[in-house]
C-alpha cells in the first residue's frame, strides 16, 4: 500500500450518523413541508460538520457522510430511470431473531443514467477538503441481486444480457464523468456476493432459478464490464458486508464460497472486508488474495456502542497478516454507521471514539511515517 494514496491504513466505509435536524428535514421534504433548496442548505451545513469530524480524527479519505441519501444506494435510482419502489422480500434481522422489512427499488423499465449519480456529492466534498474525497456507489452486481424481481423485471428485459449491458454502461459513464471532475477514489459497496456465502440464502437463490456458484461468475463478469476502460489514475475498491441497517443484518457465512474467484477475478485494487463478528468467518479465505491487491480489515463494529480493545484489534491484524503481508493491510469499521438514515444504535460520541480508535491503532501498527500521509 502506498502511504500517500488510497486505500489508506485507516479507512471508514462512508456513511455517518445523521443529526436529528437532518432527519427532520428529510421528513419535512417527504411531506411537502420543505423544498429541495431548503433541504440542500441543511445537508450542506451538516456535511461541512461531517468533513470536519473526519479530518479531526485523522482520516485521509473523506466522504459527505452520505447525508444526501436516505439509504446507501439511494442516489442510484434517483439518477437512473427504470426503477419502482416495492417491499423487499429479504428481511433484516438481529441477534434476537427480530425481523425488519424495508422498501427497495426494483427494475421495472429500461435503465438509463439521466444525470450524475455521485458527481454532485463528490464536487461538494472536494470543495471542503484538501484530503482525498471518496466516492461510494452500490456495486454493479447488486443491481441484479436486490433490484431484479422475477416475474416483474423480465417485462422490461426479456434478454438478461441486455440488462447486464445497460448496468455496465451506466457505471462506465459515471466513472468517466467522476474522473473528469477530478475524482481518484471510488468504493463499490456490495452485499450480494457475501450473501452467496450464506447456505440459507444460497437456497433462496436456487428458488429464484439461479445456480449460486454460476451467479458468482456472472457477477464477476458484470463488475468487470462496469470497470472496463476505467479512467487512468482512479483507485477502485470493493466493500463487502452482510447487510447493515439499524444494527441488523441480512446473512452470515465466511468468504470461502466466493473468495478464490472474486479475490482473483475482480479487476479492482483492494477489498474492504467485514470481519467484526463470527458471522464473517475466519481470515483463512485471505490465502487466496493476490499480491497486487490490498485488504482493509473491517474489525471495528458499527452495530454496537461498546468500544473495541486496541490490543485485540492489533492481535487480529497480526492474525490476518499470516495470510496477507502487513504492508498490504489496513483497518476500518466493518461498514458505515448509518447505511440507512435512522442510523445504527450508537451515539455520536461512540462514533467519534470508534473512528479515532481506527486511526490510533493504524498509527500504532504501521507507524506515523508509513501511515496515510501522517
Amino acid at each position: 500500500m502506498n502511504p500517500r494514496q488510497p486505500p489508506f491504513r485507516a479507512e471508514h466505509i462512508g456513511s455517518l450518523l445523521r443529526p436529528q435536524e437532518l432527519k427532520d428535514a428529510y421528513a419535512a421534504r417527504a411531506a411537502g413541508r420543505m423544498d429541495a433548496v431548503a433541504l440542500k442548505a441543511v445537508e450542506d451545513r451538516h456535511i461541512r460538520d461531517a468533513v470536519a469530524l473526519q479530518e479531526s480524527v485523522g482520516l485521509q479519505s473523506i466522504t459527505d457522510g452520505e447525508y444526501r441519501r436516505i439509504i446507501y444506494w439511494g442516489h442510484f435510482p434517483k439518477a437512473v430511470s427504470g426503477f419502482t419502489d416495492m417491499e423487499a422480500p429479504l428481511p433484516f434481522k438481529d441477534d434476537s431473531g427480530r425481523q425488519m422489512t424495508y422498501i427497495t427499488a426494483v427494475v421495472t423499465g429500461k435503465l438509463r443514467r439521466e444525470r450524475g449519480i455521485a458527481t454532485d456529492e463528490f464536487l461538494y466534498v472536494k470543495s471542503l477538503t484538501r484530503r482525498t474525497p471518496k466516492c461510494t456507489l452500490p456495486s454493479p452486481c447488486s443491481q441484479h441481486y436486490f433490484r431484479w424481481r422475477e416475474g416483474v423485471s423480465e417485462q422490461a428485459y426479456p434478454d438478461m444480457d441486455e440488462f447486464y449491458a445497460d448496468v455496465a454502461a451506466i457505471y462506465r459513464q459515471e466513472l468517466k464523468e467522476l474522473a473528469a471532475l477530478g475524482a481518484t477514489y471510488v468504493q463499490l459497496d456490495d452485499v450480494s456476493q457475501p450473501l452467496l456465502c450464506d447456505e440459507n440464502l444460497r437456497n433462496t437463490v436456487r428458488q429464484r432459478g439461479y445456480d449460486p456458484d454460476a451467479l458468482v461468475d456472472r457477477y464477476i463478469e458484470l463488475n468487470n464490464a462496469a470497470l472496463a476502460d476505467r479512467p487512468a489514475g482512479m483507485t477502485v475498491g470493493m466493500h463487502l458486508c452482510r447487510g447493515n441497517n439499524q444494527g441488523k443484518w441480512l446473512g452470515a457465512g465466511g468468504y470461502e464460497f466466493v473468495a478464490e474467484r472474486i479475490f482473483n477475478g475482480l479487476n479492482i485494487d483492494f477489498f474492504c472486508l467485514e470481519y467484526d463478528s463470527p458471522r464473517a468467518g475466519s481470515f483463512e479465505p485471505l490465502r487466496f488474495m493476490p499480491e497486487n491487491k490490498a485488504v482493509v480489515l473491517g474489525l471495528v463494529c458499527t452495530k454496537i456502542p461498546q468500544p473495541e480493545s486496541a490490543d485485540e484489534l492489533k492481535r487480529r491484524i497480526g492474525e490476518a497478516s499470516r495470510f496477507v503481508p502487513l504492508e498490504r493491510l489496513g483497518l476500518s469499521p466493518q461498514c458505515g454507521f448509518a447505511s440507512t438514515a435512522p442510523g445504527n444504535p450508537l451515539s455520536f460520541d461512540d462514533q467519534r471514539r470508534k473512528l479515532q480508535l481506527v486511526v490510533d491503532v493504524s498509527r500504532d501498527v504501521w507507524g506515523p511515517d508509513r501511515g496515510p500521509g501522517y
